[in-house]
């Protein structure tokens, strides 16, 4: 059976990007009979706000989608709320360090940044240039989220390996992790970063399908890595394209971009914007009203491009006025 997920960080408001991404993932578990889970990352502290839990998963039900399990409905792999599964995050780093992929890292985003081989760019910024490889992590320390908590992060080794994948909307993937750089699993904080705890929850899951942003394409190469490691089962990938403002920047308030509550506290009618997130990528007519249950026929993933959604002006007013009325 597919189980797939969404997985909001209550940072801030849901924009229509995330919503439909959710859609989106929500459309690909139902149309499968699949399960569907709701899982919370609340693990960059610094910016999670309080009841943005809890008002996120409001707006996602208004929109119309529901889950199987989740923070406030429970479930076989609870708890749902990533703060709240530290001790699965230490088994999984206790692992990559006894296959030698672990180390320690003193390395500020300065260091990085004045380093020669930095030039390179990734989705986590200039390329770590391997300068802490040698000090790897004995495996036998009493606790690796504890381990030079405050002085040092914890980076996994990117060999040079060309990691390929096929993925359900961009197709055949090819990345080479070493291109970016050794990655963080555990910051300096004692918290393990996103690429290790977005592995080890959606294997403890169960979850089969991973639906997500584009944004989040070079990752998968990386995160397979760590399934391998782990020697855990690698779900499959697809990665929806991102919704981008006029400029060719990723949609912001900025752009006069709208979040799901503003759209509700308005009046809005729910089936309007679905209607409209599913026009966005081919899963309906432009214009068009129908709940997220009506659209469950309609899932195709070869009907969505693998091209940015550039949402105008004129795109963002027509929302306005067609889901207020």
């Amino acid at each position: 059976m597919i189980r797939g997920r969404f997985a909001p960080s209550p940072t801030g408001a849901l924009h229509i990007g995330n919503a439909r991404t959710a859609l989106l993932a929500w459309l690909q578990a139902r149309a499968a009979g699949g399960a569907f889970v709701m899982r919370v990352e609340d693990l960059d502290f610094g910016r999670v706000r309080p009841g943005f839990m809890q008002t996120q998963l409001d707006e996602l039900r208004w929109l119309g989608l529901d889950w199987d399990e989740g923070p406030d409905v429970g479930g076989p792999f609870a708890p749902y709320v990533q703060s709240e599964r530290q001790g699965l995050y230490e088994i999984a780093l206790r692992r990559v360090a006894e296959r030698g992929l672990l180390f320690e890292c003193t390395c500020s985003r300065r260091d990085i940044a004045q380093a020669a081989s930095a030039p390179h760019v990734g989705e986590e910024g200039p390329r770590y240039p391997g300068t802490c490889r040698e000090r790897r992590v004995d495996p036998s320390v009493p606790s690796l989220t504890a381990h030079g908590r405050g002085y040092f992060a914890l980076r996994a080794r990117a060999d040079a390996d060309l990691v390929c994948f096929d993925d359900g909307v961009m197709g055949q993937q090819c990345f080479d992790p070493s291109a970016e750089g050794d990655f963080v699993v555990r910051r300096k904080d004692g918290v393990a970063a996103y690429q290790i705890a977005a592995v080890v929850d959606d294997a403890a899951m169960g979850i089969t399908h991973v639906l997500r942003g584009a944004d989040l394409l070079s990752s998968t190469a990386r995160q397979i890595l760590l399934y391998r490691a782990l020697e855990l089962p690698i779900p499959s990938f697809l990665h929806v394209p991102l919704m981008l403002g006029p400029d060719g920047e990723r949609l912001a308030k900025r752009h006069g971009a709208v979040s799901l509550g503003e759209l509700r506290a308005a009046g809005a009618a729910p089936e309007r914007v679905v209607g409209w997130l599913a026009a966005t990528c081919g899963l309906a007519e432009p214009g068009e009203a129908l709940s997220a249950a009506a659209l469950v026929p309609r899932w195709d993933p070869s009907r969505i491009s693998p091209q940015p959604t550039t949402v105008t002006d004129e795109m963002l007013r027509r929302l306005r006025e067609s889901a207020i009325g």
